[in-house]
């Protein structure tokens, strides 16, 4: 490759297996979009974008905590490390001292506009996404995992990891799950399924990092927590009537919850950062009713975020369009088929809808037409090409694709 771009992209060698050259154009393209997002103090920003100012008055210019987590997994990933420890510094001087991250940062570091209170109802609640501060620590453990920088871990252990990891034990409730905050869609409070699987997996992680430095007590209390939590899920996330985990759950004030049962998208966090088995009888059916339910039944296709999404709604319609279709739920749905394929067919059927020039968007307004990209839609691409092309070596080499849920484990 001859351009500076060409050497950067080709600079760490890939695993593509057997894909197609339009899907390994995506991937090295995604890389150059996502480079792109990338402030040089650390900041992995959401989109550098002017249009919804027209509407919003605002800008995708900022920093959130969780988009920039799952932005340096795959990075990590793709072995660009040097990247991403710039981001983990960076998360290392903005969490808070009480061991949280607010909503968004400008790219300097400092706090965000925002639209999370700081009370409702007459009483105080922390303006949070708590999945946020969950895959910090959850990215940070897959880097370490990955490249094994000792020392880099060392300056992070306790300003970052041990601070989160005591404030994500801290705050639950009664029941070892997570007392409520906001969602990933920013839309609602309560305690939800992606922020349980989230902290789970944050908790996990934060143990084995604490292990490593000899701490077992420690590491001890962060896996029983997390333990705790993956009981709670169990018990009370689960829709046993439906076959299902609901979306959130909203305390009733009497140790108990009232159950939101829309199918969401989101719920697919529960088996990708390893609370449960892609394979578990529970996450079987849940995936399969978010296909059947938020599948857009027009030619455009994709799955929506969850059923009667209001965002722009163009069709009342709920049983054939749930909502506009967006691309990182349909990316979602795609990894999940790499992650329970029984047959190299069904892998084959993973593979992203190449988009006939530039990066995948948020989402489509049906009948035609789109939105702003944001770096996790990228991201999200990025990772399907990943795990497609990783995944369909080894079920080439042993024949059987159900080994590709072997090397799964995220957490």
């Amino acid at each position: 490759m001859k351009t500076r771009s060409g050497a950067w992209i080709g600079k760490n060698e890939q695993n593509f297996g057997q894909l197609p050259s339009t899907i390994v154009d995506l991937f090295r393209r995604s890389l150059l979009v996502i480079r792109t997002q990338l402030d040089n103090n650390g900041a992995i920003i959401a989109a550098n974008d002017s249009d919804i100012t027209t509407l919003s008055r605002d800008t995708y210019s900022y920093m959130w905590p969780r988009d920039g987590a799952l932005v340096a997994y795959s990075l990590d990933v793709a072995a660009y490390s040097e990247l991403t420890r710039r981001f983990f510094a960076f998360c290392k001087d903005l969490i808070h001292e009480d061991g949280y991250f607010l909503h968004k940062y400008t790219p300097k570091g400092d706090l965000a506009s925002s639209w999370h209170p700081w009370a409702a109802n007459g009483a105080a609640q922390l303006p949070i996404q708590e999945d946020a501060t969950a895959l910090v620590v959850w990215a940070l453990w897959k880097h370490f995992d990955r490249h094994r920088d000792i020392e880099f871990l060392k300056d992070l252990y306790r300003p970052l990891v041990t601070k989160a990891a005591d404030f994500m034990v801290a705050y639950r409730d009664e029941n070892g799950l997570p007392k409520p905050s906001w969602d990933l869609w920013e839309e609602r409070w309560g305690v939800h399924a992606f922020t349980c699987a989230t902290v789970h997996a944050g908790l996990r992680s934060a143990a084995r990092i604490a292990e490593f430095f000899g701490e077992t007590a420690l590491s001890d209390t962060y896996q029983n927590a997390a333990a705790q939590m993956k009981a709670g899920m169990a018990k009370h996330l689960y829709l046993a009537d439906e076959s299902r985990f609901a979306r959130m759950l909203t305390p009733d004030g009497k140790g108990g919850y009232v159950a939101d049962r829309t199918v969401d998208a989101s719920v697919y966090a529960v088996w990708y950062f390893n609370t449960f088995s892609p394979l578990d009888p529970m996450v079987v059916s849940t995936m399969r009713s978010v296909e059947e339910r938020l599948s857009v039944k027009t030619d455009v296709g994709g799955i929506a975020r969850y059923e009667n999404d209001y965002y722009h709604q163009v069709s009342k319609d709920i049983a054939n369009v749930p909502g506009n279709p967006w691309f990182i739920c349909t990316l979602w749905q795609a990894q999940y088929r790499i992650a329970s394929a029984a047959t190299l067919e069904q892998l084959e059927a993973s593979l992203p809808q190449v988009p006939p020039r530039g990066p995948v968007r948020t989402k489509l307004d049906l009948p035609a037409g789109g939105e702003r990209d944001t770096v996790t839609d990228v991201d999200d691409d990025m990772r399907v090409v990943q795990r497609r092309g990783e995944l369909g070596e080894i079920a080439t080499e042993h024949h059987d694709p159900r080994d590709l849920v072997i090397p799964h484990d995220r957490s």
